[in-house]
């Protein structure tokens, strides 16, 4: 199985690098709808169009690629010599990016109240939230390049 997974690196890390940018592309995006739908009239057709676009980011591209994620990272971490000397950047790493999957299961949370009409926050704080994974991605992306420690 080593061998294999040797083998097949490169089009691993290839897949892993798409879905990590579908997700991010989605996880980014989200919030900034819900800008918008915070501050349209519950029953709107807009508020009814927004939902939909939520409803498609979230399960057509955000979830799947979140799985693709860790599917694919978890082949990578099963790769004999993906790590090299190892070292304790990918430890960090993985903790953010579980920090990354707890806010895409609160964005979940916040559609749905969005789609039941009993949102309560509001466009500022999904501006402020739109930041968080912005900086988790900054740091995801140093620890992986530049392995500081």
């Amino acid at each position: 199985m080593g061998e294999m997974l040797i083998a097949l690196n490169p089009w691993i890390k290839a897949f892993h690098v798409i879905a990590v940018i579908a997700w991010m592309a989605g996880i980014l995006y989200l919030p900034r709808l819900f800008v918008y739908h915070a501050d349209t009239p519950a029953g709107s057709g807009r508020s009814e169009m927004l939902k939909v676009m939520e409803r498609r980011l979230l399960r057509a591209i955000m979830n799947p690629a979140m799985i693709a994620v860790f599917l694919l990272g978890g082949l990578l971490l099963a790769t004999p010599g993906t790590f090299g000397d190892g070292g304790f950047w990918w430890h960090a790493k993985l903790a953010l990016v579980l920090l990354l999957a707890v806010i895409h299961m609160a964005m979940g949370a916040w559609r749905k109240a969005f789609e039941e009409d009993r949102n309560t926050r509001p466009a500022k704080f999904f501006r402020m939230v739109n930041e968080v994974p912005t900086v988790l991605m900054i740091a995801i992306v140093i620890l992986v390049v530049v392995r500081p420690f």
